[in-house]
């Protein structure tokens, strides 16, 4: 499986970003998604995770109610918009799947992504 994730950029506090993981070699429905951030010299924090047909998400509490993880089966594609984005958002952010039910725990993940950067100015 490959995992192409893309939407990262610079963008000012307050402002949104749209990211999108594209997987290839496999159905993506078959797998629970989940986006993962890591920031410098800190270690790789759980973000927002979706379950394989999109009915229940679940988000770190530094993100709820501003983050919004969704996917698009057909398309064999999961989205994480980022809105009322924070400097604190900085990050390089990596989207993962995992086969069964989805799972916050880095670890756990089977495939990943190779991140994209976000950067949050204040």
């Amino acid at each position: 499986v490959q995992l192409q994730a893309s939407g990262g950029g610079l963008v000012q506090a307050g402002g949104s970003l749209r990211l999108s993981c594209v997987a290839s070699g496999r159905t993506l429905s078959n797998y629970a998604m989940g986006w993962f951030r890591q920031a410098p010299g800190k270690e790789r924090d759980f973000v927002a995770s979706i379950s394989r047909s999109g009915g229940v998400t679940f988000y770190a509490d530094s993100v709820k109610g501003r983050f919004t993880i969704s996917r698009d089966n057909a398309k064999n594609t999961g989205y994480l918009q980022m809105n009322s984005l924070k400097p604190e958002d900085t990050a390089v952010y990596y989207c993962a799947i995992r086969q069964g039910s989805w799972d916050v725990s880095p670890i756990r993940q089977d495939y990943w992504g190779q991140g994209t950067q976000v950067t949050v100015s204040s």
